[in-house]
């Protein structure tokens, strides 16, 4: 592709933009109420772990305006919640996993698990509904610590499972491990929390179920890929795939939480195919916290082996995996898959980890934006930051005596990845330059002059993203000129249809508004794979641009046919082809109204299938300084050097990497997920959870150092989650070193709240007194 019109710092306004700007978007909930949909409400448990049974669903049917109501009787011949993902497991044939109904069974087993769909006229008359229900609710022992769960004593949430660990799973080989261990100079070794986050798109799920004049059920819902919960859907109901249609519209946000299958999609569908009316379940924020997978949520263990030199020999890392009460659609994935990126950008001969899958009556756990990466990036980065510390080397020296070198690449990694290209230790260099690293010094000193302490942390971050299956393209010139793209991605907010129509607009020379791009609608496509793991411009706009190249080839051929001319005299301007050189023009919309301009010769398809993942990398570096006397942490300056390949659409991949900083900040800072003994979420809304606000961010600096991908036809790596990725371990390892340098305090977990900062303040003050 020729790198001018391949959109490099090409300013252009969002396509999306004017629709969701001027109040024109149309969300789940504006169809819902477009239709006069009946209103469904969740009856949710209140405990943690509790049998329960109903004492009067005859009367509560019965109340005004109440349509119909299913507990697990009433679907009980249905299947359960799927789980889309498996993990290799030690001591077992197979990966253990318990039932997950679509409306619990006799026992709940965590605060908000779904007990009973109500459908009426209205909401308030579904809620009136729900207050009336009679159930008999028999409290059980509950266990909400991952290490409690682990204990001989603890009860087992699943009996028939015996204990609380779900599965034990293993990358690497430990037996090297060992070795390396064995003759190591020094060991440090490091425990550390990635704490529990919650979700919080800024669109509540919801889905409007609707029965058309042939009988098919459409669901109208926010995903990240509507032919992957159809799917799903019609798997948990026994229908077949044409009884069932999906549609995306607007989309308020994913993270991952939008991509999985979740009760309220066949409890909608069946109850519209029971009434033959249109039934709406529009979640609040309230049932967002507690029926929607969380994120993160490890305690993990790890050590680095060392020789005289300060080269590593070995990382060995022990895992804790919060799994909650049952296992979520990709939740045993995640951390296993995270485990292999455990090794980072550095050169680790030898490398042992192991994954215990954890049993908690909490919201069960799941892919959030990053899956497995950022967790891996927080351990081996806040290790790396305290083997320095240890030694008494300089983070940036210990990095890069053991940066892999850009000519090792490509290079296969002990955990088995293998990088296709990265110069670490030139983004590092550039970041700590554009942070004045050097200048670092004498502004601590000012800092402690005016009893502040002030810290400068940083993290070198790698990634897997932009793999897995194929995402077809269909492109096709329509007879009014416009191009319509038809691809299975679905975008939530980050402006696919900018991107796509960017990369369309590339070979066939025409405006970005004169590409349609539609997504989101199973009946336009007969498969898609959605979106998730940064996939969508390096599989998806990877088939795009091949797609455009065969549309802009046969429009070549096409033109040259009706024009009497040779098509390497063609050329497509301004949608448009024309003889070079001459005033000889046909319009696409002249074009498509030839009589030889059959479907075959206007419409073009490609899918690109990845050989392997693409490997974006970067260095964040932040500074911080503390208030000891309150423990306020305050963020003075953010910098991120990032290695995306190539880029496509400047603007919105800078949006990417900021959206995702500020996520990991608030993981780092802010927010806190609590659990009390009886299992209850202590921090269930805005009024106990705190997300960053505009005042906690310093302005963002942003460049890129890229190196193209090779295993990439358009050389980009993804980077849809790259700024979640080395956000939470550079803020933690400033915060660390603002602690260290004033207090001599060597560690602290996520996340470090004014209430945590002050209090290692005081421990450390009063053990050093």
């Amino acid at each position: 592709m020729t790198s001018p019109k391949f959109g490099r710092a090409q300013p252009f306004t969002r396509l999306e933009d004017p629709a969701l700007l001027t109040g024109a978007g149309r969300f789940v909930s504006d169809a819902a109420v477009a239709v006069g949909a009946a209103a469904a409400f969740v009856v949710r448990s209140p405990h943690g772990h509790a049998g329960f049974s109903f004492g009067n669903l005859e009367e509560v049917r019965a109340l005004p305006g109440v349509r119909l109501v299913l507990t697990h009787d009433d679907v009980a011949e249905f299947g359960d919640l799927p789980l889309g993902a498996t993990v290799p497991v030690v001591g077992e044939k197979h990966m253990w996993h318990p039932r997950r109904p679509i409306l619990a069974h006799a026992v709940a087993r965590h605060v908000g698990d779904p007990v009973a769909f109500i459908v009426a006229d209205t909401l308030d008359q579904a809620k009136d509904a729900a207050e009336a229900m009679e159930i008999d609710w028999d409290p059980r022992e509950v266990v909400a610590d991952m290490e409690a769960a682990l204990e001989d004593s603890a009860p087992a949430i699943w009996p028939e499972r015996g204990h609380n660990r779900a599965f034990t799973s293993e990358v690497g080989e430990a037996e090297p491990v060992d070795a390396a261990f064995a003759r190591a100079e020094r060991v440090v070794r490091l425990r550390i929390v990635n704490n529990r986050v919650v979700t919080n798109y800024l669109e509540p799920r919801g889905v409007l179920a609707e029965v058309e004049e042939s009988g098919r059920v459409r669901l109208t819902l926010g995903s990240q890929g509507s032919h992957r919960l159809r799917d799903a859907v019609v798997k948990m109901l026994r229908w077949s795939r044409e009884d069932l249609r999906v549609i995306t519209p607007d989309v308020g946000g994913g993270f991952g939480t939008k991509m999985f299958p979740f009760a309220e999609y066949p409890l909608a569908a069946l109850a519209a195919r029971r009434l033959n009316a249109p039934v709406a379940w529009i979640g609040d924020r309230s049932e967002h916290f507690q029926s929607d997978s969380h994120g993160r949520d490890n305690i993990t263990t790890a050590e680095l082996a060392l020789d005289q030199d300060g080269r590593f020999l070995a990382l060995r890392v022990e895992t804790l995996a919060n799994m909650g009460a049952y296992l979520s659609f990709y939740g045993p994935f995640v951390p296993v898959g995270g485990a292999r990126m455990l090794p980072g950008v550095y050169d680790i001969p030898a490398f042992h980890a192991r994954v215990h899958g954890v049993l908690t009556n909490t919201v069960p756990v799941d892919a959030y934006r990053g899956a497995g990466r950022p967790e891996a990036a927080y351990v081996i980065e806040r290790l790396v930051d305290a083997a320095a510390r240890e030694i008494g080397v300089p983070p940036e020296e210990l990095r890069r005596r053991n940066f892999v070198p850009p000519s090792a690449m490509p290079y296969r990694t002990a955990s088995g990845r293998l990088y296709d290209s990265g110069e670490f230790d030139g983004h590092m260099t550039r970041a700590l330059e554009v942070a004045d690293h050097a200048g670092f010094a004498a502004r601590a000193q000012a800092a402690q002059a005016k009893g502040k302490l002030r810290g400068f942390g940083f993290a070198t971050y790698i990634e897997a993203c932009g793999g897995g299956s194929p995402e077809p393209a269909y492109l096709k010139l329509e007879r009014d000129g416009r191009v319509r793209l038809r691809i299975g991605s679905q975008a939530s907010g980050q402006g696919h249809t900018t991107a796509y129509a960017h990369l369309a607009a590339a070979h066939l020379r025409v405006p970005l508004d004169q590409v349609d791009v539609l997504q989101g609608d199973t009946d336009d496509l007969a498969e898609g794979h959605g979106t998730g793991g940064s996939r969508s411009i390096p599989v998806g706009g990877a088939a795009v641009a091949g797609a455009a190249r065969g549309l802009a080839e046969k429009l070549r051929v096409l033109a040259a046919d009706a024009l009497e001319a040779d098509p390497a005299d063609m050329e497509l301007v301004d949608g448009g082809a024309e003889v070079a050189g001459t005033d000889r023009r046909l319009s696409f919309a002249e074009l498509a109204a030839l009589p030889q301009a059959t479907d075959e010769r206007v419409s073009a398809h490609d899918a690109f299938t990845p050989p392997e993942a693409t490997y974006p990398n970067g260095t964040h570096a932040c500074e911080v300084e503390i208030d000891p006397a309150t423990g306020e942490v305050t963020l003075l300056s953010y910098v991120v050097v990032d290695d995306f390949g190539a880029v496509v659409t400047p603007a919105l991949l800078e949006g990417q990497v900021q959206g995702g900083v500020v996520q990991g900040i608030g993981q780092a800072l802010l927010e806190r997920t609590v659990f009390d003994s009886e299992g209850q979420l202590l921090t269930a809304s805005f009024m106990d959870y705190a997300l960053p606000r505009a005042m906690d961010i310093p302005p963002l600096q942003f460049e890129m150092r890229n190196v193209p991908c090779t295993t990439n036809p358009l050389g980009v790596k993804g980077a849809g989650e790259a700024g979640a990725i080395g956000s939470c371990p550079a803020v933690m390892n400033a915060v660390v070193d603002a602690l260290w340098r004033g207090c001599g305090i060597a560690h602290l977990d996520m996340p470090a709240t004014p209430a945590a900062v002050y209090a290692a303040i005081r421990d450390a003050t009063r053990a050093a007194a």
